[in-house]
């Protein structure tokens, strides 16, 4: 009776292991679709992103009306919404001074 006992309790833990694993999967298999999903809304957000980009750069002028070069200016928007045209330059030396204050 022991014997019996101890199989039936081997083959319960065995469905349960089992039943877990089956869960386990069809959780994987949602959370790659979830990722997926995920990734393509990225991808999508960059593009938008990226035309929007290149529609300011497209429009801004410098003081001569000469169509300012994307290449030596980045956008940056602060916290409170403002946004500012900065050359690059400036802005790695302030990563830098990050950096360093890190």
């Amino acid at each position: 009776v022991a014997a019996q006992n101890c199989r039936k309790r081997k083959l319960n833990a065995i469905l349960n292991l089992e039943e877990d694993v089956c869960n386990l999967q069809t959780q994987k298999e949602s959370l790659k679709k979830e990722h997926s999903q995920h990734s393509r809304s990225i991808s999508r957000m960059k593009q938008k992103l990226n035309n929007l980009y290149r529609d300011i750069f497209s429009r801004l002028r410098d003081d001569e009306g000469r169509p300012v070069n994307p290449c030596q200016y980045v956008i940056h928007c602060s916290s409170e919404g403002s946004v500012f045209i900065i050359p690059k330059h400036s802005v790695k030396s302030e990563q830098k001074q990050d950096n360093e204050k890190e």
